[in-house]
């Protein structure tokens, strides 16, 4: 059976991911996420929906832009 790359679990209903060309398996969406999605610069949260990407940094949300100096973004328009 193929293994979790999260959590290194054997199971029979594992999927894969593909993100430039390589190839991710996991047995939930919990493990992908702990292993591919880009966390926060300023809080280390998962970023799971949109974020905030600045100079190669990812940040959750404005509010954690701003706390590192970064002025220009906004939540909401």
């Amino acid at each position: 059976m193929p293994e979790c790359e999260g959590c290194h679990n054997d199971y029979d209903k594992t999927f894969d991911v593909v993100i430039s060309g390589q190839t991710h398996t996991f047995d939930s969406f919990e493990c992908a996420i702990k292993v591919l999605a880009p966390a926060c610069n300023r809080c280390g949260t998962r970023i799971i929906g949109h974020g905030h990407e600045v100079k190669g940094q990812f940040y959750c949300c404005a509010h954690c832009a701003k706390a590192e100096g970064i002025r220009d973004l906004k939540d909401r328009a």
